[in-house]
């Protein structure tokens, strides 16, 4: 009985490595055959304003127009710029508050057996259709501490009994999504720049500079901000194989 359970266990592991490096094939080729893509971007509207801990589980969740800061604008103009040495990127036109205004994110457990929410818009809201794929860069979703979720660009603070914490976060996830066929190739979560701090987020994010004074207008801060994105999008932009030399 053990030689059979054991022989069992060995077949299990065979079939899921194979399993994954068929999934690998699949993707690697997929992303080989894209010649011409398109770029869309909608994290940048909106900056959330959150309080989390002992003090602040019981405060509504705030937000801020930022949509002068043009967030948007540049992470297309990155992406282009990061993406152009293997691609021929063409301009799109698209509904940016429509791919904003889905906030479930696909990359958790919980929806994998959902179809991903953004296949549809892409078929139906970029312009033009046609090209081989689109990159479609919307904003995810972390817990912070053990209390409220936070999602896109924002501020968030986290308070205990001996001290406060602060931090500014730029949370956004990536998808290549075929042009012909809609479907998901891959998708990303854009990762920490750095986990060394008290409070950590799943995602890219920095200490609170007391320079900032909770504004957000705040020149200091949309730079702060910028600087986490632009640190950021080579790095994941590179973990899905789509610059050169990653």
């Amino acid at each position: 009985m053990r030689r059979i359970v054991i022989l069992w266990a060995g077949l299990a592991i065979a079939s899921a490595v194979l399993g994954a490096a068929a999934a690998f094939e699949t993707r690697a080729t997929k992303l080989q055959a894209i010649k011409t893509v398109g770029i869309v971007s909608a994290i940048g509207e909106e900056m959330s304003l959150t309080r989390a801990g002992l003090t602040g589980l019981g405060n509504a969740a705030q937000s801020a127009s930022i949509s002068a800061w043009g967030l948007d604008e540049l992470i297309v103009q990155q992406a282009t710029k990061l993406l152009s040495g293997r691609f021929r990127v063409q301009p799109v036109t698209y509904r940016r508050a429509a791919f904003a205004a889905i906030k479930d994110s696909a990359i958790a457990p919980v929806n994998l057996l959902r179809s991903d929410p953004f296949k549809e818009l892409v078929r139906s809201d970029i312009a033009p259709q046609g090209l081989d794929a689109y990159i479609v860069i919307t904003r995810a979703r972390s817990k912070l501490g053990n209390g409220r979720d936070v999602e896109g660009v924002g501020l968030a603070e986290y308070r205990t009994l001996l001290a406060d914490y602060g931090l500014i976060h730029a949370l956004y996830e990536i998808r290549i999504i075929d042009g012909k066929s809609f479907d998901v190739i891959e998708k990303r979560a854009a990762a920490p720049l750095d986990n060394t701090g008290t409070l950590r987020l799943a995602g890219p994010s920095g200490p609170v500079d007391e320079t900032f004074g909770g504004s957000a207008s705040s020149e200091r801060l949309r730079a702060a901000i910028v600087d986490l994105i632009t640190r950021s999008l080579p790095v994941t932009l590179g973990d899905m194989h789509l610059i050169e030399g990653q």
